[in-house]
């Protein structure tokens, strides 16, 4: 069996992190060294899971292995790198193993196109493809109040609304469409319209629906900060601030979707990391400075 040095373990997870242009690594750098490097570990995991997956061949057998490798690392014998930083962690911070299994079971409903007739049956997706991550993360942040997992689930679903919304065009090209089949029929624009690329106010009103939608699950993550662990959420918040930016500007150019995706830029990210820090650090409910136009929405 391969040996990987621990070190090199967590130096490979960083990569995965950085490599990814992700607007958490931002946040990430909130954290001090040892949470930050085992928050690496969790997001290396994902993206390596969910890269597995899309890489082509055997998906099905790509997800197997690493069922197998996953069950390898609840075992302490861990043998790729990403799985050798997650047992670490594990051990280190008691992260619950079910999250991880539902993290796979999430990268395999991918593994086919999927459609989803009703919201609740796109919650449960995004429950297993972000909500579940969240909860992972909340004992290596140092969360001690239960109502953080309340914290985690709502961010994570408006997380992953505000990715479905943002890709509905690309995901529509290859094949995939995740906003409910309900959504389309009640505001009568089709998969068809979608490929095409059809901007009408149809789609407008679409558009408005879903951000409407994941604006309440931003709010409610909002609802469920806690004074004992919002400093512990810090990083967490600042991908709040992401992405309900993000949706701010889908909601206020929906044609934009047929375009290049929708991106913040770098110093814009790290801004919003800043402000998130900073007012973690004031009381619940303390009237807070102003922050600059464009730097608040949530």
């Amino acid at each position: 069996m391969r040996t990987v040095d621990l070190d090199a373990a967590y130096a490979e997870c960083g990569r995965i992190v950085r490599a990814s242009g992700s607007s958490f690594h931002q946040a990430f750098r909130l954290l001090p060294d040892e949470r930050r490097r085992s928050l690496e570990a969790l997001y290396a995991y994902c993206r390596v899971v969910d890269d597995a997956a899309d890489d082509g061949g055997d998906a099905a057998a790509a997800v197997a292995r690493w069922r197998e490798e996953l069950a390898r690392v609840l075992a302490g014998t861990p043998t790729h790198p990403v799985g050798v930083a997650l047992a670490d962690s594990i051990a280190r911070f008691a992260i619950p193993p079910q999250h991880l299994g539902e993290i796979l079971d999430g990268v395999a409903m991918d593994l086919v196109p999927q459609r989803f007739a009703t919201f609740a049956e796109l919650r449960r997706y995004c429950y297993l493809v972000a909500s579940a991550v969240g909860l992972a993360t909340i004992p290596i942040f140092g969360c001690r109040d239960p109502r953080s997992r309340d914290y985690a689930e709502a961010l994570g679903v408006a997380l992953q609304l505000t990715n479905i919304t943002r890709d509905v065009a690309e995901d529509a090209e290859r094949g995939r469409v995740y906003l409910p089949q309900e959504d389309l029929r009640r505001f009568g624009y089709s998969e068809r319209d979608l490929v095409t690329h059809t901007r009408n106010d149809a789609f407008r009103a679409l558009v408005a629906f879903e951000c409407a939608r994941a604006r309440e699950f931003y709010a409610a993550a909002r609802a469920a900060l806690t004074p004992i662990d919002q400093r512990a959420l810090a990083p967490a918040e600042g991908m709040r601030l992401v992405y309900s930016r993000v949706l701010a500007k889908i909601a206020a150019q929906p044609d934009a979707l047929f375009g290049p995706q929708v991106r913040l830029p770098k110093w814009q990210k790290a801004a919003l990391a800043g402000w998130a820090w900073l007012r973690t650090r004031m009381p619940v409910g303390a009237p807070a400075r102003r922050p600059a136009p464009g730097m608040e929405t949530a």
